[in-house]
């Protein structure tokens, strides 16, 4: 994707909420009682100055390998696939287009709302596959009349065993009463964005195997030409764990904090404007953002907290990583004296994200899980 001039859009160090997208009947906004999927990437579109540099050079390291072309009969029938979540937060992670002998559609559908419409709309499109953005939101039994294999995908945090980093949180005790509120009888398999959770989720929704959540392929873009000094980002929604790590930048740097509400072209233009993004937990906690992902392959530098599992990427090597206050302010007062920095970081982070690329992550995603339904059959094919 080709990267425009930055065109003097306002600066501002407090968060920015956007609207719903138009035509969309998703708001921005959670239900009551619904967590915000802040792991996911959603902002309002402002950005800030800066010159454009040179392109970064070459990065030092290969990637880690993508995965492999799944193996497609080019005589075989396209599998039907539709991606079912609320569009301002799942459409960015999803299939967009034909690829790799699957044909997607995007269902949007939320929390709280009637499922009727969402069945209707499923036994109309009648496809071979079912994949939803957190599976805990559909209702008891509402696909035992489907005929597709279905696979419901966690994206939430959720409590983890103390061995594995696990604390206690208010914020993680009601994700997990979501997790409770799911219907294992509606999946045929479950898959987890994060490894570590697979122990608290398998009596509820057994996961199967685990992967980051996919990045859209219109989102990616060479990285870009420095900004003098480089154009910052967060987005999130404001909380105490994120004000206390933002509060210095917002007091020495230009900065936009997103709140919400941002997708589609209107992000991919966004990204394409900005180079450096932070990445702080939504709360004193440790998981893996998938805004890493979306980050990486729009070409930023990525600044953040520890991951937590770290999904093969490497800090100091495909991403920095800052633990306090006085750490992220440190690295960021390097870029402004020296805007260059880290280029080499840069290019190896949009290297790794080739994994990520939605056009190859799903294709061998659902054809390894149709092939272990076959093998190894589903408790809701046997109900």
């Amino acid at each position: 994707m080709a990267r425009g001039p930055v065109s003097g859009y306002p600066v501002s160090g407090d968060p920015v909420a956007g609207d719903p997208v138009s035509g969309d009947p998703v708001s921005g906004d959670p239900v009551a009682g619904d967590p915000v999927s802040d792991d996911l990437v959603t902002g309002d579109p402002v950005t800030g100055d800066g010159a454009p540099r040179d392109a970064p050079p070459a990065p030092l390291h290969a990637p880690a390998a993508p995965p492999p072309p799944a193996s497609v009969d080019p005589l075989a029938p396209p599998l039907r696939v539709a991606f079912v979540g609320q569009g301002v937060f799942f459409r960015q992670c999803a299939l967009e287009h034909p690829a790799g002998g699957l044909e997607p559609t995007f269902i949007d559908f939320r929390a709280g709302v009637p499922p009727e419409p969402l069945l209707a709309r499923l036994h109309e499109l009648d496809p071979d596959v079912v994949l939803v953005f957190r599976p805990e939101i559909v209702p008891r039994g509402l696909f035992g009349s489907l005929r597709a294999l279905t696979v419901g995908y966690l994206t939430e945090p959720l409590p983890r065993d103390p061995r594995n980093g696990g604390v206690e949180h208010s914020d993680l005790k009601e994700r997990m009463w979501w997790l409770e509120q799911g219907d294992p009888g509606n999946f045929d398999r479950i898959v987890s964005f994060d490894p570590l959770i697979a122990d608290t989720a398998a009596d509820l929704l057994p996961v199967w195997c685990s992967l980051p959540i996919p990045v859209a392929d219109s989102l990616f873009m060479d990285p870009p030409p420095r900004g003098d000094p480089p154009r910052l980002l967060f987005v999130g929604r404001s909380t105490e764990h994120r004000e206390r790590l933002l509060a210095p930048v917002k007091r020495a740097y230009p900065i936009v904090h997103i709140g919400h509400g941002l997708c589609g072209e209107r992000l991919a233009r966004f990204l394409a404007e900005v180079d450096v993004q932070l990445n702080l937990h939504n709360n004193p906690y440790p998981t893996f953002e998938n805004r890493v992902c979306i980050a990486l392959a729009a070409g930023n530098l990525v600044i953040s907290e520890p991951l937590s599992p770290r999904h093969e990427l490497s800090p100091g090597r495909d991403y920095l990583e800052a633990e306090t206050p006085e750490g992220l302010l440190a690295l960021l007062d390097q870029l402004a004296r020296e805007p260059e920095s880290f280029a080499d970081v840069q290019a190896a982070g949009r290297l790794q994200a080739e994994r990520f690329r939605a056009s190859l992550a799903y294709p061998q995603l659902i054809r390894d899980a149709i092939a272990d339904v076959e093998a190894h059959g589903s408790a809701r094919r046997r109900a």
